[in-house]
């Protein structure tokens, strides 16, 4: 049974100690508690008190585990014999055959000492001293955060010193004369070198560097180097070099107390262009506003077409910076922005290209109680802006007019309604009402100034068939229908917003599927369709939904590929499975008229687990003119990783252009982790077709060891020490 005697002695032979060590004001102030637990208990010359057998020791927020404690109250010190363990308040770990210290548990000897740093990084010697609990100095030191199971094992890599000092309040680790060894072989020297310890997240200092061989660049090494501004900001540089570039990347973020912004940019000299300098700036940021409004922008700008792909930055073809004040409320939406867009294709030109783009959006919803339902206003306004002032069209790739600038305002107010009828059948009334106005400039084939109003009305039934299966799942069978008319006809003005299309599950009840107010549909239309669910929480779920769209008049607007050319519709097929295990399979696809084939298609499929995680997806589009599309399109395109054991991890992702039968990209992934070091090597290829993009093959290397705060957390893998 442990004595709790000590307790009691300890407090009155300990506390006038603590009181004159840690009472600097002319009112005393008591001691805190100090606890002692331990087998066996004795005082010896009414100022030792001996401990022994299973001693536990607390003192603020230090534990204190040993064999045997002897404290010396003339002395104020404390003796401990016999596995001594020592945790601060820090976390850290002290471990020693055996140590003097003072009362307090911060200043002292501790010999055969290992210290463990949040329980990661290991530093072992002779013996350590505690200065004023902050400092330990070591002697002879070896340094690892990788597990030894014994004594005559090695690490896989390790740190030796003369002398080595941890600074707990600055949370730095100093080595002097400092060897680094790959198992007992020495790689590295220097005399002098400073690490954070691995509880510090943001410290000024070089971070993991990498390799990175490029058939366009060569060999080179990157290596970051961080810059704490404060708690709020920092600045990260990164040279890198090779025999055919000088790069310096530069990475800034700040914190402010409403948002943030980080802005990444690089300036390069190489000799693969005639360029003297070339480079990049992009930036993000988000910001909380007053009133529940929020600021978002972010810009994107580069020297040339192919900078960002040759370095590996972006493999966008267009560049966006856009500003937007948005607030999100119940009933309540409203958005107002810029985009500027910037092309980095061949074949398009930015003058012709709509390069400034303004929109604003409100859009307010209302629940009469007299009326019933819900009332939805809104509103839209819209500009977009070309350098070009040619008011015809320049002959280019395209077909639309070079210099068009457009100035669109709508406005709608519409009334939705629905009722439960007999036998569970579910009934809707909308009705519409839009009014637009169209402003066009430099364009010789539109009008320049036009307006419309126009209603809209529909009318929807659903009948949603219920059941529940004996194993619990969920099943329903839902048949809609709509009938729909909306009024007018399609003024004489250009269509920029609404040239592609899409017909999906998403939109089959809509009253008009053009993605923007530019273009409407008109006339009587009718849609029909059919929704099949089967839900389940283990097990397997799927779905399908099928749906055609019928009209009275052709509208030619339409392109073949969009599915809702003519006055019949493509069948529309959309469904999913999904299984508990992490498997899901979904397709969506457009089969025409006929039956004969499919328009356009897409698939997709995951697998998720412990140990894999892949996806796979295949798009089809046909040749379309009016999508200027002069041939069909056919992509695969896959992505996994593979878990083979806890240390190893292989990973890879392909890009395959169907009808051009070629590999776009391709790569491949390893990374090998423990507890002490992260490996990843990489290898890509770029298949470029582009005139401003040229095949490259890349191949990089990380290396990083945990257990510093550059390195990573070694904490996520623990090997298990097993004897035989």
């Amino acid at each position: 049974m442990r004595a709790w005697l000590p307790v009691v002695v300890l407090l009155g032979l300990m506390s006038p100690v603590f009181a004159q060590t840690t009472n600097t004001s002319s009112i005393e102030e008591p001691a805190p508690p100090a606890l002692l637990l331990a087998d066996r208990v004795f005082v010896e010359d009414g100022n030792r008190l001996i401990a022994e057998g299973n001693v536990e020791a607390l003192y603020e927020d230090t534990r204190l585990n040993a064999d045997r404690i002897i404290y010396d109250q003339t002395a104020g010190t404390l003796l401990i014999e016999g596995q001594v363990r020592i945790t601060d308040p820090n976390g850290n770990i002290f471990l020693a055959d055996s140590a003097e210290v003072d009362a307090e548990l911060k200043n002292g000897l501790l010999r055969g000492a290992r210290v463990v740093l949040d329980e990661q990084l290991q530093l072992a010697s002779l013996e350590a001293r505690r200065v004023d609990g902050r400092y330990t100095q070591m002697s002879k030191v070896a340094v690892t955060s990788c597990q030894v199971c014994g004594r005559d094992q090695v690490p896989l890599w390790q740190i030796r010193a003369r002398r080595v000092i941890h600074d707990e309040v600055e949370k730095q680790i100093y080595f002097d004369e400092a060897t680094f060894h790959i198992h007992k072989i020495p790689v590295f020297y220097a005399p002098r070198l400073r690490i954070p310890d691995p509880s510090l997240k943001r410290a000024r200092g070089f971070l993991t560097p990498s390799i990175r061989s490029s058939s366009l660049l060569g060999v080179g090494i990157k290596l970051p180097y961080f810059v704490p501004l404060g708690d709020h900001q920092d600045l990260t540089f990164t040279p890198y070099l090779s025999p055919n570039t000088r790069t310096l990347e530069t990475r800034y973020r700040r914190a402010f107390r409403s948002g943030d912004i980080e802005i990444n940019s690089a300036i390069s000299q190489d000799d693969l262009t005639s360029d003297n300098w070339r480079g990049y700036v992009f930036g993000t940021g988000l910001f909380r506003l007053p009133q529940d409004f929020k600021l978002k922008f972010d810009f994107q700008t580069t020297s040339d077409d192919s900078y960002l792909d040759t370095y590996g930055y972006s493999g966008a073809d267009r560049l966006k910076s856009s500003i937007e004040v948005s607030r999100t409320r119940l009933d309540e939406y409203f958005s107002a922005g810029v985009i500027r867009y910037e092309s980095l294709r061949v074949s398009e030109d930015d003058d012709t290209q709509p390069a400034l783009i303004f929109d604003v959006e409100y859009e307010k919803r209302l629940h009469p109680k007299a009326l019933g339902g819900e009332i939805r206003l809104g509103f839209n306004a819209h500009h977009h802006y070309r350098t070009s002032t040619l008011d015809v069209d320049g002959n280019d790739d395209d077909t639309l007019v070079d210099g068009r600038d457009m100035t669109r305002i709508s406005t709608e107010m519409s009334w939705h309604r629905r009722w439960t009828l007999a036998g569970g059948l579910r009934a809707g009334v909308s009705t519409y009402l839009w009014a637009d106005r169209y402003m066009v400039a430099e364009d010789a084939t539109s009008l320049s100034d036009a307006q419309q109003i126009t209603p809209a009305a529909a009318v929807e039934l659903r009948w949603p068939w219920r059941k529940t299966g004996a194993d619990g799942a969920r099943y329903l069978i839902e048949p809609v229908a709509q009938a729909a008319w909306v009024g007018g006809e399609n003024l004489n003005v250009a269509i920029d917003e609404s040239t592609r299309v899409e017909f999906d599950e998403g939109n089959l009840l809509a009253l008009s599927r053009f993605p923007a107010q530019d273009r409407r549909e008109r006339g009587r239309i009718t849609a029909i369709g059919v929704r099949w669910l089967r839900d389940t929480s283990v097990g397997w779920s799927a779905g399908l939904t099928m749906g055609k769209i019928f009209r009275a008049d052709e509208d030619d607007v339409f392109s073949r590929s969009s599915g809702l050319a003519g006055t019949s519709s493509d069948l529309l097929v959309s469904g999913f499975v999904r299984h508990s295990d992490g498997l899901m399979f979904g397709a969506r696809g457009l089969i025409n008229e006929d039956g004969s084939g499919l328009n356009k298609a897409e698939l997709r499929g995951t697998w998720e687990s412990d140990r894999i995680d892949l996806s796979a997806s295949y798009i089809l589009l046909i040749e379309d003119a009016l999508e200027e599309r002069d041939a069909a399109q056919s992509e695969w395109s896959f992505d996994g990783e593979y878990q083979f054991n806890p240390s190893w991890a292989g990973s890879s992702y392909m890009r395959y252009d169907v009808a051009d039968d070629r590999l776009a990209k391709a790569g491949l992934g390893l990374t090998y982790s423990t507890e002490c070091v992260g490996v990843n090597f990489s290898v890509s290829r770029r298949f470029a077709s582009s005139a401003n993009v040229e095949p490259s093959t890349d191949f990089g290397l990380t290396v990083a060891l945990k257990g510093f705060s550059t390195g990573g957390s070694a904490k996520e893998y623990r090997r298990t020490c097993s004897s035989f």
